[in-house]
């Protein structure tokens, strides 16, 4: 017999789920990694508001998801760039300050051994003379 909400009068409503139907997720059904009920329930916890809406953990979860992925693809090839396979602080560091938009974000943020990025001031760079960027260039 198929499960189905009784309305008080006798007659059946709401959707009748067949007994071989799997219950999907909301990560799964809005194609998200990020768990969308679990951020659903530490925004309820969080006392962000009385009322939350239905889309705002998805639409923060997609969120969350693409800064993830931002970071780690970029980390991922300062990792590469350094010939590692895995990536650390200091590629996540490296990472985050050499992207304009993400060091804006996150420029309060200190990465824990994360190190500091190379930079030095070009009037401390010994000056080239014309002359020897010249024999640089005869073979």
């Amino acid at each position: 017999m198929p499960s189905a909400k009784s309305s008080g009068k006798g007659k059946v409503s709401g959707k009748v789920k067949s007994e071989d139907a799997k219950s999907t997720s909301r990560s799964t059904r809005a194609g998200l990694q990020f768990p969308v009920s679990r951020i659903h329930r530490m925004l309820r916890r969080a006392n962000v508001s009385k009322r939350i809406g239905s889309g705002a953990p998805v639409y923060l979860a997609a969120v969350l998801e693409y800064l993830s992925a931002e970071i780690l693809e970029l980390a991922g090839n300062a990792a590469r760039d350094n010939k590692k396979r895995r990536i650390n602080p200091r590629h996540l560091q490296l990472a985050i300050r050499n992207d304009e938009e993400l060091s804006k974000l996150l420029g309060d943020v200190i990465i824990s051994e994360g190190g500091v990025v190379p930079y030095i001031n070009p009037a401390l760079l010994p000056a080239k003379s014309k002359k020897q960027s010249l024999d640089s260039q005869e073979v």
